[in-house]
């Protein structure tokens, strides 16, 4: 009993101590907090508070605001959102800050997707190649508002006068562009508008080249666009302007025929105007191709040179845009297309010059790569 009794004393001490302890450091606890929150802007106890306390409904009503604004990813929008505890406005400033750097890192993919717009006047078509990775970018309205705008910029800027202006995108992406569009923020350079997209689509999306056709004389620009998702864009466009001597003529079948035309351009991919412009050495080279084929078949040097100049014919109906049979009419050529045109309105027909572009034309594909 009296061991029971003597250790007893040294237990109760102990647990004495460690009470005052433990009020101690509560209290203490207490404290530093009350001075951690003293101190603490209230803007931010107040986000924290929010952030936490945001119900599921209206953080679904945000995504959607925010994907409507940006045209961003769900899982982007999200993650913004999140991390800005929820404030639209500072996740909308960080989607377009994270945009402009996934853009940079997208940069060197293969954008061979995309439109072609073309914006024109009585005299004038510009016409301008926006690529993208994907088609389904191709369909997105910020995309397309782009490429129309593009265009719309070429075609007021002053050529050097000459009647075919290709150009490249330093031509334009210096320039200031105003986009009318409620997902964009007012005026900003080409080359700044296109990363911005860029980063809103997340793809990479380059501005790769562009056209400017004119007419001097008395005539008009025709222009068709093929694979069409909304007027002035498309995937393939053939333009042409065509011209007449008499000053006093009327062109709205000019206009009518053009049209026709730059269709057939589209459809029939020629490549040279008319014969006399087929250049020496693509003839030259043509012919020898012709020439081993013939010879191949073991008949005599004169049924060979026949054969050759048959099928230079056929060649010249293949690549020659004059001489091609007209899509509209098989029992018919380009050349006699114009001819009829000429007795019809009394005046000597011309086509100046012809243009043809596709989407992704002379880009190299990468078959099976991973987009990463």
């Amino acid at each position: 009993m009296a061991w029971g009794q003597g250790a007893r004393r040294p237990i109760v001490g102990l647990l004495f101590r460690s009470q005052q302890q433990a009020a101690q450091g509560y209290s203490s606890v207490t404290s530093q907090t009350h001075m951690l929150t003293s101190h603490a802007p209230k803007g931010a106890m107040l986000r924290r508070g929010f952030s936490s306390e945001v119900p599921a409904s209206e953080q679904i009503n945000l995504i959607k605001q925010l994907r409507i604004r940006t045209s961003a990813p769900f899982k982007d929008v999200k993650a913004s959102l999140a991390s800005c505890n929820w404030d639209i406005e500072a996740a909308q400033k960080d989607l377009r800050k994270r945009g402009v750097v996934l853009a940079a890192k997208k940069s060197s993919r293969t954008a061979a997707e995309g439109l072609l717009a073309i914006a024109q006047d009585e005299k004038r078509a510009a016409i301008v190649e926006l690529n993208c990775e994907t088609d389904f970018v191709a369909r997105n309205d910020v995309f397309q508002h782009l490429a129309s705008s593009l265009a719309k910029m070429a075609l007021s800027t002053q050529t050097p006068g000459e009647m075919v202006f290709p150009f490249g995108p330093e031509y334009l992406e210096n320039m200031s562009i105003n986009l009318d569009h409620p997902k964009f923020n007012g005026e900003a350079t080409v080359q700044s508008a296109v990363t911005e997209v860029a980063a809103m689509v997340g793809e990479n999306v380059k501005f790769r080249r562009g056209l400017i056709l004119s007419t001097s004389g008395h005539g008009v620009v025709s222009s068709y666009l093929h694979t069409c998702p909304q007027p002035g864009l498309g995937r393939m466009a053939g333009l042409l302007t065509l011209e007449v001597e008499d000053s006093n003529a009327p062109i709205d079948a000019l206009k009518r025929v053009g049209s026709s035309i730059a269709m057939h351009i589209v459809a029939a991919k020629p490549l040279f105007l008319s014969k006399e412009l087929v250049p020496a050495a693509a003839l030259e080279n043509e012919r020898d191709v012709l020439r081993t084929q013939a010879e191949s078949s073991g008949k005599p040097q004169m049924a060979i040179e026949k054969m050759v100049e048959g099928r230079l014919r056929k060649y010249f109906e293949e690549a020659v845009l004059l001489e091609q049979k007209y899509v509209v009419n098989d029992s018919t050529n380009i050349k006699t297309v114009l001819n009829d045109l000429s007795k019809n309105i009394g005046s000597k027909v011309t086509i100046a010059n012809f243009v043809r572009m596709e989407v992704g034309e002379g880009i190299q594909r990468l078959e099976g790569a991973d987009g990463s």
